[in-house]
């Protein structure tokens, strides 16, 4: 697997890394419509454009799940006009990292990627009060990674 920048090497994830210098991170759960989409929102917010960031599911829904929308305007990041994408062995051989989140053998393996598993509920079918605790916990995921990937934090909240 491909080892991630250490806090002492330089990292080119700087604000001015062109796009082939960022590292690029790849969310994939089912169906791109709750967990894959919160994660992926989640690190543009904390990282901006300092890191790719895409989305994809295995079978990807219509929409995004709206107690997923709700959940996260309540934190202040906008998933309106989100659309979930269909995963293909494109988007996983052009990302540095591929986290999973529940969507076993569908997710194509490569060599030398590195691959992330984050054992997340599924928020298919629950309501807002039922997701805040899931988007708390990619949240935190989200923040070890950016700390791991050597990225500078925006973080206009805090």
């Amino acid at each position: 697997m491909t080892d991630l920048p250490s806090p002492t090497e330089p990292s080119t994830a700087d604000p001015g890394a062109t796009a082939a210098e960022r590292p690029s991170v790849l969310f994939v759960c089912v169906h791109n419509a709750g967990r894959s989409q919160m994660a992926a929102a989640w690190l543009e917010h904390l990282a901006g454009d300092r890191v790719e960031v895409r989305s994809a599911g295995s079978a990807p829904a219509d929409e995004v799940n709206p107690a997923v929308v709700e959940a996260m305007r309540e934190v202040g990041v906008d998933l309106a006009g989100r659309v979930p994408a269909v995963l293909t062995h494109d988007a996983v051989r052009e990302s540095t990292v591929c986290v999973t989140m529940g969507c076993g053998d569908a997710c194509p393996v490569f060599p030398g990627k590195r691959y992330l598993d984050w054992p997340l509920d599924d928020p298919a079918g629950r309501g807002v009060a039922a997701v805040r605790p899931i988007r708390d916990r990619i949240r935190e995921l989200v923040e070890g990674l950016v700390a791991e990937l050597g990225v500078e934090r925006r973080d206009p909240d805090r």
